[in-house]
């Protein structure tokens, strides 16, 4: 079923989290370096690519990076900046795609990019693609270009995502994404209306804190707006204590 109404992709949040809704460990500590949250065996991308087959999966670049993380100055653009405040999608790098995307919001340009294809036998097929804005930083759509690293500009000062989906939808065939990325992201996605359904793997351990970041960070509702509804599609038990948690997003009227 096509709950986007036929303009963007569906759009799965999915996300592991402690019982008390956490998704670290600690403020500014990358989670894929933190050998403090338990890894399970059947947890992760794969699990997600094989239960859904989405043609993207969307992270957030605070996944790569952290907010104090200082980044490499790069070298000045060669290239015009109309020229550059294009879509940069190229036949020869596209075709390489042929199991999927995976996308991250980089507006401010922070990422230097180790890998475009990612190393081993899961990601085979799978190529980074990059969603930047016009205030995006002429000397980062450059380093992109270099590297063979596409990129769709999306958004004056920060990356639209709803424009963002559309566009992986018309330009690329995406039907279905999976968003792996942190509060931030989550939020902005939920906010947007952009969500179709959230599944959250509840890992057994309770972090607490103050600022540890959690599964959705937004801007706090006013009184008179009201949380999203959402309809329970499953439950299931998982090894080791974890539950994995199926939530339909409600749009409309939840009593409808």
């Amino acid at each position: 079923m096509d709950v986007s109404g036929g303009r963007r992709p569906r759009v799965i949040a999915h996300n592991s989290s402690s019982v008390d809704g956490r998704i670290t460990l600690s403020p500014g500590v990358l989670l894929m370096i933190d050998e403090r949250w338990p890894v399970f065996t059947g947890s992760g991308y794969a699990d997600v690519k094989r239960r859904h087959h989405p043609q993207a999966i969307l992270e957030g670049s605070g996944s790569f990076v952290t907010d104090d993380h200082v980044v490499e100055e790069l070298p000045p653009p060669t290239e015009p900046t109309d020229a550059l405040q294009r879509h940069y999608l190229p036949d020869h790098i596209t075709a390489l795609a042929t199991s999927g995307w995976l996308v991250v919001p980089d507006s401010r340009g922070r990422v230097r990019w180790t890998y475009k294809q990612f190393p081993g036998p899961s990601w085979a097929g799978w190529h980074l693609l990059v969603l930047v804005a016009a205030a995006t930083p002429a000397a980062y759509l450059s380093f992109l270009r270099r590297e063979g690293i596409p990129y769709l500009l999306v958004g004056d000062q920060r990356v639209d995502l709803s424009v963002a989906l559309e566009e992986l939808r018309d330009r690329l065939g995406v039907r279905t994404v999976v968003s792996n990325g942190g509060g931030r992201l989550n939020g902005a996605l939920l906010r947007a209306g952009l969500l179709d359904e959230i599944e959250i793997e509840v890992v057994p351990i309770a972090v607490g804190g103050t600022t540890t970041p959690a599964l959705f960070t937004a801007a706090d509702l006013t009184p008179d707006t009201s949380a999203t509804s959402l309809r329970l599609l499953a439950v299931e038990r998982r090894s080791r204590d974890r539950v994995l948690l199926r939530y339909e997003v409600i749009n409309g009227d939840p009593d409808l």
